[in-house]
């Protein structure tokens, strides 16, 4: 679309914004070869059909690594191959056509271009025959990574996961077999109805279940998943139970002292799991205002909203991979197959998407998870109020792990748990309406007045990295305010 220059300017800004990468965009600087410009088309009008946005963006001009305003010498307009024009010749080997518009601007008095791509819509974008998608921020060719393929797919034919058949064409008899009916009446806090119909009923209105035309039903991947009484039972989600495993020390060449797959489906065995987990923790001997108490090593809630998360932002697409919780000796683990579909940065504050919204809305209903945008939230307070270093989110082969800490003293943290706690503190403070302040900082490590020299090193140097910034309103060094680097 013909976007004016302060648009251009705004979207390249708030692209920049981001710590790392979105994978719908891609920073170049002076890279102008046009069979890399056709690919990166590909690929990215693919990516952001992946993750449900309506555009992807390429942009020269910027440092991939620091997101610096650095300029380009791109001119697309001056570009041809052979005597034709750049975006003519790029749009005859794009299949299907995609739209796409090269806009050229000044940031900083530095020429930037922004390539604006509109989404894939009903098939894979290809580009001379080849379809590619970004992985991990690389581009590779689709092919060679199916369960991204097959997840494309499935967002083509706009049937989410949930709705897909995990068991088809059964009794109803036999269905009230496979799922735990009882436990979905109960955490529902419904009277569970006397007669059969009643409850089949109930079960239709929610897609655990669907009609066949010869009369029998359907039990749906969402009730399958959710109800059922032994996962087993549906070969298509077998691998898709949730994983535990106890390490006797700090890594996995360590012996596993316990280990155990859960049989049951996410929300009949919701319970069963943290209790599980939970018996499985060391305690912790915390501080307070005036006396010292012994808590479990993680705040529960923490652990509930995590592995919940992990069930529900999961890609269910991924074949023979499932969510993991590691216990070891220092951390907890939680890992679940798939990439976030937000910048791992932007956890707290931003509204959370996901990938399974119908399992994501069934899960609050029934109280598994947190209200819409609070749970990360809730992860990072408790972990300050047990007095733990800040969770830590890692991503890798299309996995996202978050990582809780056992309880550490200030002095044996590295500078990356200290920044990565300065950081998420001063997040909590923003969406609380308040601000972080040296005194806020101390507070939240249990630090001693005496020692306020000490962070306020530290919060100078979390300035320094790009963190976080000094608020407008601060009015002196001494009560100075400090605020994340989005906000």
């Amino acid at each position: 679309m013909p976007y004016n220059v302060n648009m251009i300017d705004l979207i390249i800004n708030e692209a920049r914004e981001h710590k790392y990468e979105s994978p719908w965009i891609e920073f170049k600087t002076n890279n102008c070869n046009p069979q890399e410009i056709g690919e990166y088309i590909s690929a990215l009008s693919n990516t952001a059909a992946l993750f449900n946005q309506e555009h992807a963006f390429m942009i020269w001009g910027i440092d991939d690594k620091t997101h610096d305003v650095v300029g380009t010498s791109f001119d697309p307009q001056s570009e041809k191959i052979g005597n034709q024009g750049l975006d003519l010749w790029i749009s005859t080997q794009l299949d299907p056509q995609v739209q796409f518009y090269f806009h050229t601007t000044q940031i900083n008095e530095k020429k930037v271009v922004l390539l604006e791509i509109s989404r894939a819509f009903s098939s894979p974008v290809k580009f001379k025959s080849i379809d590619y998608i970004r992985i991990d921020s690389y581009k590779k060719k689709l092919k060679d990574f199916p369960d991204t393929e097959r997840e494309l797919w499935a967002v083509f034919s706009k049937k989410p996961f949930e709705t897909m058949i995990a068991m088809e064409n059964v009794s109803g008899e036999f269905l009230l077999r496979e799922l735990d009916y009882s436990a979905y009446f109960d955490m529902l806090s419904l009277d569970l109805p006397s007669d059969r119909d009643r409850i089949i009923e109930a079960l239709l209105n929610d897609g655990m279940i669907s009609e066949c035309e010869t009369g029998n039903y359907n039990i749906t991947n969402l009730g399958a998943i959710l109800f059922a009484k032994r996962l087993s039972d549906f070969p298509s989600l077998e691998r898709k139970s949730v994983r535990v495993i106890k390490y006797e020390g700090t890594d996995r060449v360590s012996s596993a002292s316990k280990e155990q797959v859960g049989t049951k489906g996410y929300a009949n065995g919701f319970t069963g799991l943290i209790d599980y987990i939970s018996n499985l923790l060391p305690n912790n001997e915390i501080l307070g205002k005036a006396i010292r108490k012994v808590v479990p090593m993680y705040p529960e809630i923490a652990i509930r909203e995590l592995v919940a998360n992990a069930i529900i932002h999961q890609n269910f697409f991924m074949q023979g991979t499932s969510p993991m919780i590691e216990i070891f000796e220092d951390r907890l683990e939680i890992t679940n197959p798939g990439l976030p579909l937000i910048d791992t940065a932007r956890f707290v504050d931003h509204p959370p998407v996901s990938r399974n919204e119908k399992l994501a809305s069934f899960m609050r209903r029934i109280g598994v998870c947190e209200e819409r945008g609070s749970g990360y939230d809730k992860v990072v307070f408790q972990t300050e109020y047990y007095q733990l270093p800040a969770p830590e989110i890692e991503i890798y082969n299309d996995h996202t792990k978050v990582i809780l800490y056992a309880h550490k003293e200030y002095a044996k943290m590295t500078k990356e748990d200290r920044y990565r706690a300065c950081y998420l503190h001063a997040c909590i403070k923003r969406v609380n309406r308040d601000v972080m302040t040296n005194a806020s900082l101390r507070e939240r490590f249990n630090i001693d007045s005496k020692n306020s020299s000490m962070i306020s090193r530290l919060l100078n140097e979390t300035c320094e990295i790009g963190l976080i910034k000094t608020s407008p309103d601060s009015t002196s060094d001494k009560n100075r305010k400090y605020l994340p680097f989005w906000a």
